[in-house]
């Protein structure tokens, strides 16, 4: 082997080494199955034995097992809540969630901000409420989750200060967002029904759907200016060179403490 040629490789090495301590995932700092152990092993038997979701708030099988899903209070924040499927699904790069029966657990996580509302004691806007799902180089889990849960204050007015400069189709948003920068697209329908951001980011960015496990997914309920409703959708890449994993939950504010002011 030549110096070059052994240069070369021990480049790649490092370069391989570094990738995995930055892109290694979250998971293997706590239990990656947690989340599917109290779904699949508590809340779904449960239900079907006594219609008792507990220690879920709420399972829902009128799909099936195969369709269904289930709402557990996080650990962590006062009000955040996560949807979880309670089929098998390791998370935004699993090629069911792309599937043309695929459950728009997007549309059922924004009907569960009232959960959030019963914790709080307040009726949120919905501008104050969003939903996420990390990359899969920034979770703890391996089971697919959203997070339901407050928007940062800073987010939801840079989002209001900067509505005229977001479409209908992903263009980069103009501030950077808990540090990183994402792309941002308008939602002009008051429900997510027909309408589910994975196949929007799937379909509309380039290579997205073929490096899925790379991208999170923010949505955050929005009242334009003229008065209609519907939501902003953000995306962000993992980037290991920027020290990015992609974690869109650094979006939320846990202790929603713009709410318990009011």
């Amino acid at each position: 082997m030549t110096m070059k040629k052994r240069r070369r490789l021990v480049a790649t090495c490092l370069w391989l080494a570094l990738a995995g301590l930055l892109f290694a995932p979250a998971a293997v700092q706590a239990d990656p199955s947690a989340l599917w152990n109290i779904v699949h092993g508590q809340c779904v038997p449960h239900e079907e034995s006594a219609h008792n979701p507990a220690p879920c708030a709420k399972v829902d099988l009128s799909g099936g097992v195969r369709k269904g899903y289930a709402l557990l209070k996080d650990i962590n924040g006062v009000a955040q809540y996560l949807l979880i499927p309670t089929t098998h699904i390791s998370g935004i790069e699993d090629p069911a969630i792309l599937a043309p029966d695929a459950v728009n657990y997007w549309q059922a996580a924004w009907q569960a901000r009232s959960l959030l509302d019963q914790r709080l004691h307040t009726t949120l806007p919905r501008d104050d409420v969003s939903l996420v799902i990390n990359s899969a180089y920034g979770r703890t889990q391996n089971q697919f989750h959203i997070h339901i849960d407050c928007v940062r204050p800073e987010v939801r007015d840079a989002l209001h200060a900067n509505l005229n400069k977001i479409g209908v189709i992903w263009m980069p948003f103009p501030v950077a967002l808990a540090g990183h920068h994402y792309l941002a697209l308008r939602v002009n329908q008051d429900t997510l029904l027909g309408e589910d951001p994975f196949k929007v980011l799937a379909n509309q960015v380039d290579d997205a759907r073929n490096d899925m496990g790379k991208y999170t997914l923010v949505v955050v309920g929005m009242t334009f200016p003229d008065g209609s409703r519907g939501f902003v959708l953000l995306t962000d890449h993992a980037s290991l060179l920027a020290g990015d994993r992609a974690s869109g939950v650094q979006l939320q504010d846990h202790s929603c403490a713009f709410a318990r002011k009011e």
